[in-house]
């Protein structure tokens, strides 16, 4: 009996830490199970698949080509083999989306092939311009899409002494070229940019804008001073009225409107247009340019302030007058009777001032003037440029622009590396 017990005893001992060891076996699983569980949950939602235009590119074979001369979209379709019934879907799915016949040579397009043994192209992506993408996508039918790309501004306090132009500084100075048409705009009635000397230089604050960390352009120019022959200018951006212009640190625009018209008296006989038939010689031409019908001998003023660069006479514009208003903006006056009083090349003249006399002098069938307007060497409509406010900053916004100069003085202002130069060397031209 008393080993019996004792066997019984053991045997009772033994079961219960049988029971334990596996109960703990099992609890070790689980735990390792919930761990590595846990490991792959968090890799799911870590993992983050690399994108190009929206499209995940690790599911895609991509080869980039280039457009080439007289290459048109539907060329492309059939050189990569795409079914042609996209091809027949192509001018109604790209219809109010995107003009398939503005696509340019030396564009680039990328092709995306699925990763499978029939290599089927999903994704077609042409790059129009820096900031704009049109997506063919072939799937059951063909959709195109045109995408605007992400534009990133970044604000930048720039600045650079000239020592041959203006335009030359920028690359001098690893700066984006087109700040120089932007700083010769705001500063167009202030600097003359084609009367630039050695050693002018400028500062400036303004947004540079990027697209996937590539520079496409200049965005808003905040301040700026211009420092011309030793004087120094300066230009705030501040909206009155609704209008953004530019101002100096007093709150006196920098701006300079143009006359309405350069006549009384008149009314507009013939508008700006690249296809109109000429009244003299029966045949189409651009005319760009504005007529004003009006008695012979009326008197024709100046739009603005400038100097006249040419006078004379052509077949033509007849007895004609051509004024440079600023580095930006030059008028042209035709078909004058005759010239005003002390009108010559290279004298200066001030808005309003009578320049010439209705005629119909060259082509012309009646008395009338031919009023011509250039914005940067390129012909505009006359009736179309908004000549802004000469109206300085009014009392009631002037607390809020002085608070504005002050904050960017502070930062235009701050220590300059250009050193003191003298002014003797002129240069001449903005370019």
């Amino acid at each position: 009996k008393y080993w019996r017990l004792k066997i019984s005893l053991l045997s009772f001992f033994i079961s219960i830490v049988s029971v334990v060891a596996v109960y703990l076996f099992f609890r070790s699983c689980e735990s390792h199970s919930e761990i590595e569980g846990t490991d792959k949950l968090q890799d799911i939602e870590t993992y983050q698949p690399v994108l190009e235009y929206g499209i995940p590119v690790d599911s895609f074979h991509i080869s980039t080509h280039t457009i080439k001369r007289n290459q048109t979209i539907g060329n492309i379709f059939l050189s990569l083999g795409i079914n042609e019934e996209y091809l027949k879907q192509l001018p109604r799915s790209a219809d109010n989306i995107f003009d398939i016949r503005t696509i340019k040579a030396g564009n680039t397009y990328k092709v995306f092939t699925k990763r499978d043994t029939a290599a089927t192209i999903e994704y077609l992506v042409y790059e129009h311009t820096s900031t704009e993408y049109v997506m063919f996508h072939f799937s059951d039918s063909l959709t195109v899409r045109a995408v605007q790309k992400d534009i990133r501004a970044v604000t930048r306090l720039s600045e650079a002494e000239i020592s041959s132009s203006l335009w030359e500084a920028m690359y001098d100075y690893n700066l984006n070229p087109m700040l120089a048409l932007d700083l010769s705009d705001a500063f167009a009635w202030a600097v003359d940019f084609f009367g630039l000397y050695q050693g002018d230089g400028f500062k400036a604050l303004y947004d540079e804008l990027y697209v996937d960390d590539k520079s496409v352009g200049i965005g808003t120019i905040h301040a700026a001073w211009f420092e011309h022959r030793g004087q120094k200018y300066y230009a705030f951006r501040f909206m009155q009225d609704s209008v953004s212009s530019y101002w100096d640190e007093e709150g006196n625009s920098l701006r300079k409107a143009f006359l309405k018209a350069p006549l009384r008296f008149s009314r507009i006989s013939s508008r700006f247009s690249y296809n109109r038939k000429h009244p003299v010689l029966k045949i189409y031409r651009p005319h760009t340019g504005v007529d004003y019908a009006a008695p012979e001998g009326t008197p024709v003023v100046a739009l603005g302030d400038g100097v006249v660069i040419e006078k004379g006479y052509n077949n033509s514009a007849g007895n004609y007058v051509k004024i440079r208003h600023n580095s930006i903006y030059t008028t042209g006056y035709n078909h004058f009777s005759r010239f005003g009083k002390g009108i010559a090349k290279g004298v200066r003249v001030t808005q309003g001032q009578v320049i010439g006399y209705v005629g119909k002098t060259g082509y012309a069938t009646g008395p009338h003037l031919d009023l011509r307007f250039w914005k940067s060497g390129k012909p505009v409509d006359p009736l179309k440029i908004e000549a802004p406010s000469v109206e300085p900053i009014k009392q009631e916004n002037r607390e809020a622009f002085l608070k504005l100069v002050a904050e960017y003085r502070v930062k235009l202002d701050s220590i300059s590396l250009r050193p003191i130069v003298s002014y003797d060397n002129f240069l001449g031209t903005i370019y």
